[in-house]
């Protein structure tokens, strides 16, 4: 045993004997080569240390006593919130897309140029329009009726700022935490659809100049007038009309606008014979679907995305109401178009999912999943009968804007005030100071005192928008004329208003039903009497 220990430290010492030497060998090493450099060398090695260490002096040096702070918890929730409210309004921005693929698809062929320039040309003068003018009747500082302070987005504001800490000329929007710039944008993007709803009901026979200049006075005028009542603590705001996300603000606003619009164009050349209804179908069912998939993609970002927070449990079962209404109105109409018109009609689906849509967005916050169910079931089922009303009528409507937008925004807001849980029935539905607040329906034990209000909001809304819009369109009709040339109209909106075609390289051929059909350059059928060559 004493052997072995003796063995062991001798290892020890001979392992550290052997570490010494070979530290030793190193440093000899590196003095020899250092000695064989040149002088030069020599001297850039010396200056290179003194460097070194000199830059090292500094950063240490230079270095703060205690670490920089982070961001408050306070600045963390500004952050989140703008980041939210952001992507939220991009998504909308992009149901602009969806608005042009449907109502594209649901218009002929020869005039698709037409449907495209006005739905992309209209978020663009939309914008100018609410910056100029519109956000500030909208949501500045003014009295019940309308705001009178904040155009060009100018004035004293001091958001992110809420509540009694708000200092500004916006406060109908201090309730919100985040930027006026934020703020803005995503009011922005709801304006540019209210306009684009207009633009599927005049599709087809509309002047392009006209339908500009309406577009312009409807955001920069009679949208903002009408949300101030609501959204801008106005006069109806008091009363106690709730619409969260806009089922009167923008749906029904846009639907009555293009409701009078339809009207005062008369419809559109073949539409009406004999005392009856023809039908005048889309020239691409493709498309319009695509446009339909967009829009509902789109409400992931209208809907959830006016709480203006990243409230997460808000933000969730918002999406779910908002889904399950869609999904719903889009089976509901299924079922009623095979029942009603003796085919699952896909233009009715398409409706049918928008319809739900546009009525669970009044109340997306409000009411539960059962509740969204329903208010989507019955969206789904008087959409269908809509559309056949309005032919019967006599106003033409090319993609059904109205009898999505309108009938179903008013089902909408009408929904608030029978299926809404009532103030606190969720955590969201508290005011600043943790108050609980919120509508209550009259089947969840609310009575009649949010449904009237309700009612009232309707027809205020519905009758300053026919109102205003009446205005606009008489005068627009008096000084340039509203409707192309019967030669146009025949020829199509493509060739007289833009001079140039959708699908060029195609050309149509009537066919002995009389529909059109589309062959491509090489693909003439024999027989045809066209010509082999174009």
């Amino acid at each position: 045993m004493h052997k072995q220990k003796l063995k062991t430290k001798n290892r020890r010492r001979s392992v550290k004997a052997f570490a010494k030497t070979s530290q030793f060998k190193s440093k000899s090493n590196l003095f020899t080569t250092i000695k064989r450099l040149s002088p030069n060398w020599q001297a850039c090695l010396l200056l290179a240390a003194v460097i070194v260490m000199g830059w090292g002096y500094a950063a240490v040096a230079q270095a703060p006593a205690t670490a920089p702070a982070g961001p408050t918890t306070a600045e963390l929730k500004v952050a989140i919130d703008t980041l939210w409210v952001a992507i939220a309004a991009f998504l909308v921005f992009f149901m602009n897309a969806g608005f042009c693929m449907l109502e594209t698809g649901f218009c002929r062929q020869k005039n698709a140029v037409n449907v495209l320039a006005k739905n992309l040309i209209v978020f663009a003068l939309s914008t100018v329009a609410f910056w100029a003018i519109g956000f500030g009747l909208m949501f500045g500082d003014g009295n019940d009726f309308i705001g009178l302070n904040g155009f060009f987005l100018s004035g004293v504001d001091n958001s992110p700022a809420t509540g009694d800490a708000y200092k500004g000329v916006f406060s109908a929007l201090s309730w919100t935490g985040v930027p006026l710039a934020a703020k803005f944008l995503f009011q922005l993007v709801f304006a540019g659809t209210a306009a684009t709803i207009v633009s599927g009901a005049v599709a087809e026979r509309i002047k392009f100049a006209d339908f500009l200049i309406f577009s312009v006075l409807l955001v920069g005028i009679a949208y903002p007038i009408t949300g101030h009542w609501i959204w801008g603590a106005g006069w109806l705001a008091d009363m106690g009309f709730w619409d969260f996300a806009g089922s009167t603000v923008v749906h029904s606003v846009g639907g009555w606008a293009a409701l009078m619009g339809a009207a005062f164009l008369g419809p559109r050349i073949g539409k009406y014979q004999d005392k009856q209804v023809v039908a005048l179908p889309g020239h691409n069912m493709s498309i319009a679907t695509l446009g339909c998939l967009i829009l509902w993609l789109g409400w992931f970002g209208f809907n959830p995305g006016s709480v203006m927070a990243a409230d997460p449990n808000a933000i969730t079962h918002i999406a779910l109401t908002t889904n399950m209404a869609g999904a719903v109105g889009g089976i509901a109409a299924t079922f009623t178009a095979w029942l009603y018109l003796g085919k699952p009609d896909l233009s009715m689906i398409i409706n049918g999912i928008l319809a739900g849509l546009v009525g669970i967005t009044a109340s997306c916050a409000y009411v539960n999943i059962g509740s969204s169910v329903v208010i989507g079931l019955i969206a789904g089922i008087i959409v269908v009968f809509s559309v056949p009303f309005f032919d019967k009528l006599g106003i033409d409507d090319p993609v059904g804007a109205t009898s999505v937008h309108l009938v179903c925004g008013v089902w909408g807001t009408l929904a608030v005030g029978l299926f809404s849980v009532g103030p606190g029935g969720y955590p969201w539905l508290v005011d600043l100071a943790g108050k609980p607040v919120g509508p209550h329906g009259l089947f969840f034990g609310g009575g009649f005192g949010t449904l009237i209000p309700q009612i009232v909001g309707i027809l205020a809304v519905g009758g300053i928008t026919v109102l205003i819009s009446s205005i606009f369109w008489l005068a627009l009709k008096a000084t340039l004329g509203i409707r192309v040339t019967r030669q146009e109209e025949l020829e199509g909106l493509d060739i007289g208003e833009h001079g140039m075609e959708a699908y060029s390289g195609f050309v149509t051929e009537a066919s002995t039903d009389g529909f059109s059909q589309g062959y491509s350059s090489g693909e003439i059928p024999k027989g045809s009497d066209l010509p082999n060559t174009l």
